[in-house]
């Protein structure tokens, strides 16, 4: 199990050098392919949360507790975001703080690996579910990361090693979470749900709203809402054929 949790932590630590794409893409190509992204991503989470993590954690334990802890980690995922101003890259630029940017967003990949490493521990289909959802939320945040440092005023190939050595911390995350296995086994359907709140919260509050920036009363809006329900059919299909 040990070697599943360590591929997925460091496959997503890659995501850390996903900046070194705008070397090559223009910017308004990369614009435009975002957004896409960041839509199925959205319905992914959406997808995820209720398809997956959810029924998953109501298996064990009663719906109030259940959805008591999703609510808690809704809640928890604002305070943090709004504290260190993880996804909001608009005002990041807006001030210099891209070290703290780092640190928030080296404890929120240290968060990821330990969700990863509980939901391996749960099942290896539930760990792969979970690391997909984690994987495509993530891309679009560590480009905006990466033009935020940029914009503090790092140079490209500085920002894009920062941003790598704030996502390895995963790799830590997911090694802790198999360690204390003992522990962390008898609260993973708690976990679980909370995970399950946190991914919302992102799918609402950081995604969601970058949809509705594109939206703008013609056909073209269409476009990423179709990428949104591609996300939640994609994680259904996953579900019924898993």
């Amino acid at each position: 199990m040990l070697l599943w949790i360590l591929i997925a932590t460091l496959v997503n630590s890659l995501l850390g050098l996903i900046g070194v794409l705008t070397f090559w893409i223009k910017e308004k190509i990369l614009n435009r392919i975002l957004i896409c992204f960041v839509a199925f991503s959205a319905g992914t989470l959406i997808g995820g949360a209720f398809f997956h993590l959810l029924p998953e954690s109501l298996e064990n334990l009663a719906p109030l507790t259940t959805f008591g802890y999703a609510v808690i980690g809704f809640i928890l995922f604002l305070l943090i975001e709004g504290y260190f101003h993880w996804h909001h890259c608009k005002e990041c630029k807006v001030h210099p703080f891209s070290y703290i940017m780092l640190i928030g967003d080296g404890i929120h990949n240290f968060i990821d690996g330990l969700i990863i490493a509980v939901t391996f521990l749960a099942s290896i289909s539930l760990g792969i579910v979970a690391s997909l959802m984690i994987l495509l939320h993530e891309a679009p945040q560590e480009l905006g990361l990466f033009g935020s440092l940029v914009y503090a005023g790092h140079n490209k190939r500085k920002a894009l090693l920062y941003s790598f050595l704030a996502q390895i911390t995963c790799i830590f995350g997911g090694i802790a979470g198999y360690f204390a296995a003992s522990k962390i086994v008898q609260l993973s359907n708690f976990l679980i749900a909370f995970a399950a709140g946190g991914f919302l919260y992102i799918a609402a509050s950081d995604l969601i709203p970058e949809i509705h920036k594109f939206y703008k009363g013609n056909i073209k809006a269409l476009l990423p809402l179709t990428f949104l329900f591609l996300g939640l059919v994609f994680m259904l299909a996953i579900k019924l054929t898993a």
